[in-house]
């Protein structure tokens, strides 16, 4: 009986640890801004996918090995690639993805990130999203690749880009 009840109670130990134990979850952003600037001049500055060390102070450049896919050089980190997926002009668009990671420069290790224009009462309100998985996809992250750090860096990186854009867009009337 004793070595029946140590069985049960080892099978239970194992079930309530699996239960605790999973992989990552997918984390999302969605920030938004208000830009006093029209429609049309904030799509130019964010329709060029290779354009983005222009206006974001994060990105210190940007390469292009072939046509739809960059290298982003980060500011006192490494480099990222980023391929796009789609760029709509009519509908003010864009939407790319992560294409090579570098978990020591940007703490995720997958991410898609959306950007939408949309026509508001005093200029342009800009739509930021972004669906991503913390740099370590193991069970147990360390703090630095865990879910938080990786809402951490996509929110700084949204509203960093997103507040300089505004800055220089209304600085320029």
């Amino acid at each position: 009986m004793k070595l029946w009840a140590t069985a049960l109670m080892a099978s239970q130990l194992f079930v309530t640890s699996l239960a605790f134990a999973h992989g990552p979850t997918p984390q999302k952003i969605d920030e938004k801004v208000v830009i006093a600037a029209p429609i049309d001049k904030v799509w130019e500055k964010v329709s060029d996918f290779n354009g983005i060390a222009d206006w974001h102070p994060m990105v210190e450049s940007v390469t292009s090995p072939e046509e739809g896919t960059r290298v982003l050089k980060l500011k006192g980190k490494g480099e990222i690639t980023d391929s796009l997926d789609e760029k709509d002009d009519a509908k003010h668009y864009l939407s790319y993805r992560l294409l090579e990671e570098n978990i020591e420069a940007f703490p995720v290790s997958f991410y898609t990130v959306s950007i939408e224009l949309s026509k508001a009462n005093d200029g342009t309100e800009m739509s930021w999203k972004g669906r991503f998985y913390r740099a370590d996809t193991g069970n147990f992250p360390p703090e630095q690749y865990n879910d938080e750090s990786a809402v951490k860096a996509m929110e700084a990186f949204a509203k960093t880009g997103m507040a300089s854009l505004k800055e220089s867009l209304e600085g320029m009337k």
